[in-house]
């Protein structure tokens, strides 16, 4: 490994080598600086009004859709009692991590973004690094918990009961945000992400100026494997279980119905709920992978082709993986009553009638 990186580093060395004689010829010519009294200043893209306008208010209108969204959701599980279930406590941890990545997150990558430098300091750049891999961590195992769940409610409904109860929830939520609170943190602070590169990065790589998690090819891979690539192909082996086991559930309820009388209509039976439920929260896991995977197939490419992804590229599919927190709430409310007659209610000011938290959200 080591040869390897000896090799990579010559490499890049001469790129930047090349790119530093580009730099200077540049700032004889002007060349914009994030720090202009520093020689070690990251350079800076001025990007045109006509550009950073549309830009400002795009961003902008992703984290306030994103904030308010999933506060909507996380209000109305946590006021209505009805909604207190060990499927909807994941489902409102889940809406947590998407608000704080909205209110923590996104408007400091949005300045970022648009200015192309980081005008905070090295430590909140330790922070917003380390916050932004929690949080996208803490989404994909919420979204396993959630599968597994899922498992019990429509393969083995005789034992969802005792399998899954409120104290399971709340462990499965711990274990979520701690794992990836270690993972976030542990990487950034403990340097993990320039491991055997440090001496490179440093003196070839660091600037004043940028915040972008720059990452070696052991670090990348492992890190994008274990976050992401082996808990979403186990998701996605859990959801196609179920969904074998609920279509012949299906035909069984059907050729039943066929030979009895039909329910009465508007009364949906525990398992078309279950169903229904399952199928909203595979949705989500879809978006979400949807959202993410362009982003941790670029993450494990770019060591390789040595780090020659264009920033603007690597910038976009950043942003492409935000608006997973954006879709969710979305999502919620195309496919879940409830939430549109939560939303409704909170819109309208109903919540702070008298047993407004007891209201029956389930029928018409």
């Amino acid at each position: 490994m080591n040869s390897h990186w000896a090799s990579k580093a010559q490499h890049t060395s001469s790129w930047l080598s090349n790119s530093a004689s580009t730099m200077n010829f540049s700032r004889a010519e002007n060349m914009v600086l994030c720090y202009e009294s520093s020689n070690k200043s990251c350079p800076k893209h001025v990007y045109p009004a006509t550009i950073r306008a549309p830009l400002y208010v795009f961003f902008g209108a992703a984290i306030l859709l994103t904030v308010f969204g999933n506060l909507l959701v996380v209000f109305a599980i946590a006021h209505f009692k009805q909604l207190h279930t060990p499927t909807n406590y994941l489902v409102l941890s889940l809406a947590v991590t998407d608000l704080l990545l909205g209110a923590v997150v996104m408007p400091p990558s949005m300045v970022r973004s648009v200015e192309t430098c980081w005008y905070l300091g090295n430590f909140l750049c330790k922070i917003h690094s380390s916050t932004d891999i929690m949080l996208c961590t803490a989404s994909i195992l919420h979204l396993s918990f959630i599968s597994i769940d899922r498992y019990y409610a429509i393969c083995q409904p005789l034992l969802y009961q005792t399998k899954i109860t409120t104290p399971v929830s709340v462990l499965m939520i711990l274990i979520s945000w701690t794992l990836s609170a270690l993972v976030g943190f542990g990487m950034v602070f403990l340097e993990l992400n320039i491991w055997g590169i440090e001496e490179f990065y440093h003196e070839k790589v660091y600037c004043f100026g940028g915040c972008t998690l720059f990452q070696s090819l052991t670090s990348s891979s492992v890190s994008s494997t274990v976050s992401f690539y082996i808990p979403g192909f186990i998701m996605l082996g859990i959801y196609q279980k179920i969904f074998l086991v609920a279509q012949h559930q299906a035909r069984s309820i059907q050729s039943s119905v066929s030979q009895a009388a039909r329910p009465e209509k508007g009364k949906a039976t525990p398992s078309k709920v279950e169903r229904k439920a399952t199928k909203t929260l595979a949705i989500v896991m879809g978006v979400f992978l949807s959202c993410w995977t362009p982003f941790f197939i670029c993450n494990i490419i770019d060591p390789i082709v040595d780090y020659s992804t264009p920033p603007v590229l690597f910038d976009m599919l950043v942003w492409i993986g935000y608006l997973n927190s954006t879709f969710n709430p979305i999502v919620y409310a195309f496919f879940y009553t409830w939430f549109r007659k939560a939303f409704k209610m909170i819109i309208l000011c109903k919540v702070f009638q008298q047993d407004s938290s007891t209201i029956n959200l389930f029928i018409d």
